[in-house]
């Protein structure tokens, strides 16, 4: 019995070091970082999602006519409140791209809504609506943030499944697949215009 568990001991202590040295922690540690940067994008999602109907109900009181755009916010808020994805769906392009093209409808919906507000000023001179604008503002900068440290941990994460020797260590024993970052929506590229007639 006692010889076995020096064999044991024997084996661990050669195999530890030799896991260490071939990058095996290193991916767990990088892939965990991938979820938490992600968590993190989630929640900043969550923040501008709870305060919109604050921002809804606020426009609704000075703006009673603009239904069809206070409903077009509503509505993109609840098709990304029915979107789940979760980090075990970073994988897959199609289930990031969906939940982004969610996101997107809502940023564009939020737009139309602070140009309804434009054209009342007594909405525009309201206190509470200008905080939540401010706080929007505020959500908008950390899910830029939080996107940009994303992708900056899956850049390191992919780095250390596909570099040596960690690529073989991946191939043979973990078997991660790459994670996909976030990419600028379609027309993303083209500066908007200004116009003020």
């Amino acid at each position: 019995m006692i010889r076995k568990h020096l064999w044991l001991l024997l084996a661990a202590a050669l195999v530890l070091p030799a896991l260490s040295g071939c990058g095996y922690n290193e991916i767990q540690k990088n892939e965990e970082a991938v979820f938490a940067a992600w968590a993190d994008v989630e929640a900043t999602y969550q923040r501008r999602a709870d305060l919109i109907p604050n921002l809804v109900e606020t426009v609704k009181a000075y703006a009673a006519h603009e239904q069809e755009t206070l409903q077009g916010v509503t509505d993109a808020r609840a098709r990304v409140g029915q979107m789940n994805i979760s980090a075990q769906d970073l994988n897959d392009p199609a289930a990031l791209e969906r939940f982004q093209a969610a996101q997107g409808q809502l940023s564009s919906a939020l737009s139309r809504l602070l140009v309804v507000a434009e054209n009342y000023p007594d909405l525009k001179a309201n206190q509470n609506f200008r905080d939540l604008q401010h706080q929007l503002e505020g959500t908008e900068n950390r899910i830029n943030v939080a996107r940009q440290r994303f992708n900056a941990t899956v850049q390191t994460f992919n780095s250390s499944i596909r570099t040596f020797p960690n690529n073989l260590t991946n191939k043979f024993l973990l078997k991660l697949e790459r994670k996909e970052p976030f990419k600028a929506e379609a027309g993303a590229e083209v500066a908007p215009k200004v116009n003020f007639n």
